[in-house]
C-alpha cells in the first residue's frame, strides 16, 4: 500500500476531502463496515408490536427470518415512542433468542445447593399443591363477624412482561381462588 493509499483511506482524510466534517457519512466507513449486511435487510418480514416490559406501551419492530426474531427496534410510527426503546426495550429479543435464556424448568429443594430439572408436569403440579395447601391454611370465613371468604396464604405481583389480557386472566384467577393481595409491577 502506497503512501497515497494509506492517506486517502484515513477517514480524517476522507472527512475533509469529500466535505463530511462531522464524520456521519461514508468518510468513516472502513472496509469491513462496507461490507457489513443489517439484520432488518435480511428479514422476511415486519411485525408490529409493543414492549412487554412497562406500561408505557413503546411501538416496536419485530423483524423476523425463517420465524425467528433477528431484530427489534422502535417503531417510528408509534406516537408513544416515536421510534425510541429504552435500553431494556432495546434487548427484548433477548426474551426469546437469548444464549442465557431458561428453557426448562430448574427447582431447588429448600435448603438445596443445587438445581436440579423437573418436567413441566412434575412442576405444575407441585405449584397446584402448594396452592391449594397454601389457600387450605389461610382461608378467612369471617373476620370479626364480618364475611369476608378470603385467603391470605398467597398473592400475586405480576411481571411487566405480561400484556393487558394475561394480566386480566391473572387477576381472574387469583380472584377466585380468593387472594385480595392482587397487584402488578407494570402499574407500580
Amino acid at each position: 500500500m502506497g503512501v497515497r493509499q494509506w492517506i486517502e483511506g484515513w477517514p480524517v482524510y476522507r472527512q475533509f476531502a469529500h466535505g463530511d466534517l462531522l464524520g456521519r457519512g461514508a468518510a468513516v466507513k472502513s472496509g469491513a463496515s462496507d461490507r457489513l449486511t443489517a439484520r432488518t435487510a435480511t428479514a422476511d418480514k415486519v411485525v408490529k408490536s409493543v414492549c412487554p416490559y412497562c406500561a408505557v406501551g413503546c411501538g416496536q419492530n419485530v423483524y423476523v427470518r425463517d420465524g425467528a426474531v433477528v431484530q427489534v427496534e422502535g417503531d417510528p410510527d408509534s406516537p408513544v415512542s416515536r421510534g425510541r426503546l429504552c435500553p431494556k426495550g432495546s434487548a427484548t429479543k433477548q426474551l426469546v433468542a437469548g444464549s442465557g435464556r431458561v428453557t426448562q424448568v430448574l427447582y431447588r429443594r429448600p435448603h438445596g445447593t443445587e438445581w436440579e430439572r423437573l418436567d413441566l408436569d412434575t412442576a405444575m403440579d407441585m405449584i397446584a399443591d402448594r396452592v391449594i395447601d397454601s389457600r387450605r391454611r389461610g382461608w378467612q370465613w369471617d373476620v370479626d363477624g364480618v364475611r369476608t371468604r378470603r385467603t391470605m396464604g398467597f398473592a400475586s405481583l405480576g411481571g411487566a412482561t405480561l400484556d393487558n389480557e394475561e394480566n386480566y386472566l391473572i387477576k381472574k384467577l387469583f380472584t377466585a381462588l380468593g387472594a385480595i393481595q392482587i397487584e402488578n409491577q407494570a402499574r407500580i
